[in-house]
C-alpha cells in the first residue's frame, strides 16, 4: 500500500512540475543557449544537447525509474550516441524530482573522468537552487566545451567548421508525462 502512495505523490508532483517550467527556462533563455550550444560546436567535433523535462512519463513513475534511467533512454531517442567520434553529451534537468544528469558517449568517458562530469553537476545544482538556470547551464556549456575542445578541437578553431552539425542545438523541453519516441 505504502508504494502505491509514494508512486501516486511521485505522479502528482511530477505533473504540476508543468508550470515551473516555464518560468525557470523561459523560451528567450532556450533560444540564448542553443546560440551558445551552436558558438560551442564551431570549436569541437562533439555535440552537445539540452534536454529539460518536466515530469517524467507515467510509466517511469510506475516503476520507479531513476532520472538517470530516463537520461539515458533520451541520450539514444535524441541520437546523442551517433556522432563519428562517439563524443556527445547530453546535459538532462528532471525538474520535478530536481534531477541533473550528464550522460557522455563513450569517447569521452575514455578520456575524461567522471569526476569531471560530477563537478559541473554540483556546479549547475548550486546555482538552480539559487533560481539562476541560466548561469548554471552557461557554465555547463563552457566546461563540456573546454573539454571537448581539449580532446576534440576542430582544425580551424573557430572559423566555419569541417564538422557537419549533426544535431539540432536547440535545447528539448519536454513537458510532463510526454513519451518521446516509440
Amino acid at each position: 500500500m505504502r508504494n502505491w502512495i509514494q508512486r501516486f505523490v511521485r505522479l502528482l508532483r511530477h505533473r504540476w512540475a508543468e508550470g515551473r517550467m516555464q518560468a525557470a527556462l523561459p523560451d528567450e533563455l532556450l533560444e540564448r543557449l542553443g546560440r551558445r550550444v551552436a558558438a560551442s560546436e564551431q570549436r569541437h567535433s562533439g555535440e552537445i544537447r539540452i534536454c529539460v523535462e518536466a515530469g517524467l512519463p507515467m510509466s517511469y513513475i510506475w516503476r520507479d525509474a531513476s532520472a538517470r534511467e530516463r537520461a539515458v533512454a533520451l541520450f539514444g531517442k535524441l541520437r546523442v550516441w551517433d556522432t563519428e567520434h562517439n563524443n556527445g553529451v547530453l546535459i538532462y534537468l528532471l525538474l520535478a524530482d530536481h534531477a541533473i544528469e550528464v550522460i557522455a558517449d563513450r569517447g569521452l568517458t575514455r578520456a575524461i573522468p567522471a569526476d569531471t562530469w560530477e563537478r559541473m553537476v554540483q556546479h549547475m545544482g548550486t546555482a538552480f537552487q539559487d533560481g539562476k538556470y541560466e548561469d548554471g547551464l552557461t557554465h555547463a556549456l563552457s566546461h563540456a566545451t573546454a573539454l571537448l575542445y581539449e580532446h576534440f578541437a576542430t582544425a580551424d578553431d573557430g572559423a566555419a567548421s569541417m564538422h557537419a552539425n549533426a544535431l539540432p542545438d536547440a535545447p528539448v523541453r519536454l513537458r510532463s508525462g510526454h513519451r518521446m519516441g516509440p
